[in-house]
């Protein structure tokens, strides 16, 4: 028998790692297992290459728990170890930086989540169990160790009666850790970290219905048998060929991913890259709506098929965190504190290369079929768009496949677009004005007043759409965007003017004073317009740059303006060529005058949606009056 103390000279590194060491103390049993799948895969390994002169067989790991006893075991069929390597491996190199350790982390490893640090995963036992054993046995031929330690420095190792091949670890759990004798409370961990680990894990038995014979009378009752309890899918679809799987495999492993999720994924994308680094997953488009607040945290991140985390920030680019699915990688380091990832040179490349797929990845969706592209781009806009705003590369690739639907349901791309409407909508200063509506039932008029001119009108809704004009303004050339309700037509794509005014210079004032004394100046502007005589007598607009501000600024951006508290302001469009007008000029009484004015403002608000309480019960009520 030895015994003898962990080569560590700092005696409180049991506690610190009990304290410190994980934020959360459930991680050991993701270590365990880990460890346990690592020294399977390596048996394989080493009897492929005929090292390992033993039969690899079809090892499992098991998990057992024995409530009365208070152990739990962790038991695997890898390749075991040597007394001599239980000495090397659990006493040395498991501590070999631990007062390194313990100068950097003292006061932040609690906050920085570190992982697997320095070999330390098995270590992590002890943030659960008052006492520890190892009982082992290697593919060598050589006898079995049982190595044992209280969670002091002190350890004994022994020689041990072990005669199958493997580990195991049996932990003595702590009076502060019980949840974790609990059967549901270990189900619901290995669900959690270990549902797609590459090797079988076994926990307890079910019983399994056995198909009914052909020749089966009637009332036969279905025999049952007990079988294995595997609670793990060992070759999850992320791992295969994309040649290897259907649509029906990717809808499956979905489900699989998220039970509780009963809308069908819109689409798919297999990453699979082994340069210059190695990267695998599968990444879905769930249905979006235009809400921002959409739930994250939907994407597994997972190292060799062990789950690290669903917090991707930082190696999924900002505006594919809102999509699901898995990535895998072994080159993302298992000590997952925030800073040290966004930091890391591996993750930039990942970032930018899952952007690059996904860009690829939509503009073969939308070649391959078009119309089905155009189906869903309502519900995938949202992410096409943030990415657009927030990734340069992502942006420039997303000419070949961003689409910009009219208000009558065509969908151009920006070159189709712009080539369509070069001819019809360049103004006179030679600028291109693009023409677009948010809502085709508030902005009915205007929509009808610009197609009446042949303009085509788009049809763009979603809540960070302001951000993307401005976008687009900047990197298109001489381009602009201004919502058909922000001026009457003819001023939104000025051409060279040619109407000519009924009202003489000396009516236009009188005109303009009148409007001034009947019509509140800090809810309105009014300017004075020379129009078709069929054009709408009174239109109110908002002008395009200050609504714009305050949309920006509701969906983060634009604050610098201070819109957020400004006073809503329109202007008022008097056209000088309409008959009412005219009417308005040639009324006897002042009063009468007022009431003209007032009657045709409020339509013009009621047009726009501005009419409310009891300013229009107050109009209805003056309406019926005036028909009588």
């Amino acid at each position: 028998m030895a015994t003898g103390n962990i080569n560590v000279s700092v005696e409180n590194i049991f506690p610190l790692i009990k304290k410190f060491l994980y934020s959360d103390h459930e991680i050991f049993l993701r270590e365990l297992i880990s460890n346990a799948t690592d020294a399977t895969l390596k048996l394989k390994h080493l009897t492929n290459v005929g090292e390992a002169k033993v039969e690899y067989g079809n090892p499992i790991i098991e998990v057992k728990v024995d409530k009365e006893g208070k152990k739990l075991h962790i038991i695997d069929q890898g390749l075991g170890m040597t007394a001599e390597e239980v000495e090397k491996y659990i006493n040395e190199v498991a501590f070999s930086g631990a007062e390194e350790f313990l100068d950097k982390y003292k006061d932040s490893a609690k906050d920085s989540g570190i992982i697997g640090h320095f070999g330390l995963g098995f270590y992590s036992a002890f943030m659960v169990a008052e006492k520890v054993e190892i009982i082992t046995k290697s593919y060598k031929d050589e006898p079995a160790a049982h190595w044992t330690c209280d969670g002091s420095p002190e350890f004994t190792l022994v020689e041990a009666d072990k005669k199958e091949r493997g580990t195991e670890i049996i932990l003595h759990i702590a009076e502060d850790s019980t949840e974790f004798l609990e059967d549901s409370r270990i189900t619901e961990l290995l669900n959690k970290y270990n549902k797609f680990m590459p090797i079988p894990i076994k926990f307890g038995t079910k019983e399994e219905t056995l198909p009914l014979p052909e020749d089966a009378k009637e009332d036969a009752k279905p025999e049952t048998k007990t079988v294995d309890n595997i609670i793990n899918n060992p070759d999850p679809a992320w791992t295969k060929q994309p040649t290897d799987l259907e649509d029906k495999d990717y809808k499956d492993f979905y489900r699989e991913l998220y039970p509780m999720q009963f809308e069908e994924p819109l689409f798919h994308i297999h990453l699979n890259v082994d340069y210059p680094f190695n990267l695998t997953g599968i990444l879905y488009f769930p249905k979006m709506t235009n809400d921002m607040n959409i739930q994250k945290d939907k994407i597994q991140l997972y190292q060799n098929q062990v789950f690290v985390t669903d917090n991707v920030e930082g190696i999924v680019p900002e505006f594919l965190t809102m999509l699901r699915g898995v990535i895998d990688s072994p080159d993302i380091p298992l000590n997952v504190s925030r800073s040290y990832l966004q930091a890391d040179g591996a993750v930039k490349k990942i970032s930018s290369y899952i952007t690059r797929k996904v860009a690829d990845k939509l503009k073969s969706l939308f070649n391959s079929n078009r119309e089905d592209f155009e189906k869903k781009w309502d519900d995938i806009k949202i992410v096409i768009e943030y990415g657009m705003l927030s990734e340069e590369k992502f942006f420039e690739k997303a000419d070949a496949f961003a689409l910009y639907p009219t208000v009558d349901g065509t969908y151009y791309t920006y070159d189709e677009l712009y080539n369509k409407i070069k001819a019809n909508q360049t103004d006179k200063d030679d600028k291109l004005v693009i023409l677009y509506a948010s809502d085709k039932d508030e902005q009915h008029a205007y929509i009808e007043s610009a197609k009446a001119k042949g303009y085509e009108v788009l049809l763009l809704d979603s809540p960070i759409v302001s951000h993307l004009m401005q976008k687009l303004e900047t990197s298109k050339e001489k381009i602009s965007f201004a919502r058909v309700d922000a001026d009457h037509i003819d001023n939104l794509i000025k051409k060279e003017d040619t109407k000519i005014s009924k009202l003489s210079e000396e009516q236009k004032t009188e005109l303009d004073e009148l409007l001034k004394e009947v019509i509140p100046s800090e809810k309105f502007s009014v300017q004075l317009e020379t129009m078709d005589s069929d054009a709408t007598p009174f239109m109110i607009t908002q002008p395009e740059f200050m609504r714009r501000m305050k949309e920006m600024q509701q969906t983060g951006g634009g604050g610098m303006f201070g819109m957020g508290n400004m006073p809503e302001m329109y202007n008022l469009v008097v056209n000088t060529n309409s008959e009412l007008v005219s009417d308005i000029l040639n009324t006897k009484t002042k009063k009468k005058k007022e009431r003209l004015i007032n009657q045709s403002l409020d339509l013009a608000r009621l047009s726009q949606g501005l009419l409310k309480g009891e300013e229009l019960t107050s109009f209805i009520k003056r309406s019926y009056e005036m028909i009588k």
